[in-house]
């Protein structure tokens, strides 16, 4: 983890290089794709979905406070965003348009203004301050 400072357009240049953003996709997908047949189950995804921390980033609970019939609740709900067409599988094209809505949707709560942020390393918003760092030199 690093401290970064990033605004909302830093996420939207990002998202907008076509080489970057695909690249990066591209690899995190194959990382979920553990029997590698291009698709996306629940299970492959379970740990991406958890790591996201929705209900301690965006309401203070704590994962670990809910049941876990609750959390399984919220992490199908979450996979069915990403498996747009139902099928209980989300394959490349899929996993990419929801991560563009999330990144836009990151940006916009973000707005003009820089913020110092914490960040993994990794992360799509990692890569996003690594990309305009790169092409600032």
């Amino acid at each position: 983890m690093s401290v970064e400072i990033l605004d909302g357009e830093t996420i939207r240049r990002f998202v907008a290089d076509e080489a970057a953003f695909g690249t990066s996709i591209e690899g995190r997908f194959a990382g979920l794709d553990t029997d590698h047949d291009g698709l996306l189950s629940f299970e492959e995804m379970e740990n991406e979905l958890s790591s996201l921390r929705v209900l301690e980033v965006h309401f203070g609970v704590d994962n670990e406070s809910m049941r876990p019939d609750e959390l399984a609740k919220l992490h199908r709900g979450l996979f069915a965003r990403f498996d747009r067409d139902g099928d209980g599988r989300v394959d490349m094209e899929e996993f990419r348009e929801e991560m563009r809505e999330v990144l836009l949707a990151v940006a916009a709560g973000l707005g003009f203004l820089p913020v110092q942020m914490v960040v993994e390393d990794g992360s799509f918003l990692k890569l996003a301050v690594e990309r305009e760092t790169t092409n600032q030199a």
